[in-house]
């Protein structure tokens, strides 16, 4: 039976954002993002990130780097008891590479993943700190929550509160969507 999925978007909403991050040893888990994830596991959810990084077409970061990023953030959480079940990566732009379909709020890498995990995205939650991140859950029936970060802009903030949700914390999100 399809599950419901955590899909995240990885900086600004699990890790610090240190804008086309190329160094492993710079990862740093933003506080909360280990007790989310946990919380989702236990409960049976899988847990999905997808990440638009757009520095891998601008040339800012090689597919190695962003792989030894992911390798860094798969470690950390591997060490807390964590396992994603799955990463996705867009690396394009549409200035440099033209339009594709896999970009967030474009859905191929959701489509990939709920074929790859059987998830029910209608069940599924979204979360991101930009609108970005969120805005396929309305296209899938799901829900999206949005955790502003220090680069959130605040019309979107604002967007999320009219037409999505927003929570403060990681701590909250698992809380709200969990106790449901």
């Amino acid at each position: 039976m399809p599950r419901p999925a955590l899909l995240c978007d990885r900086d600004g909403t699990l890790i610090h954002d240190a804008h086309y991050l190329r160094d492993p040893a710079q990862v740093r888990l933003l506080p909360g993002a280990v007790e989310m994830l946990r919380a989702f596991q236990e409960a049976g959810w899988a847990l999905v990130v997808v990440t638009n990084q757009a520095g891998i077409a601008r040339g800012l970061i090689t597919e190695a780097q962003y792989d030894a990023v992911r390798a860094r953030l798969d470690a950390l959480l591997a060490a807390e008891g964590i396992t994603l079940d799955l990463t996705l990566h867009c690396p394009h732009h549409p200035d440099f590479t033209g339009p594709c379909a896999c970009r967030k709020p474009g859905t191929a890498l959701l489509d990939a993943a709920r074929d790859r995990l059987d998830l029910d995205l209608a069940r599924s939650v979204w979360i991101g700190d930009r609108w970005h991140d969120i805005a396929p859950a309305q296209r899938f029936g799901g829900r999206g929550i949005l955790i502003p970060s220090e680069d959130s802009p605040t019309d979107e903030v604002a967007r999320a509160e009219r037409e999505a949700e927003v929570a403060q914390s990681r701590d909250e999100i698992a809380t709200r969507v969990l106790a449901e």
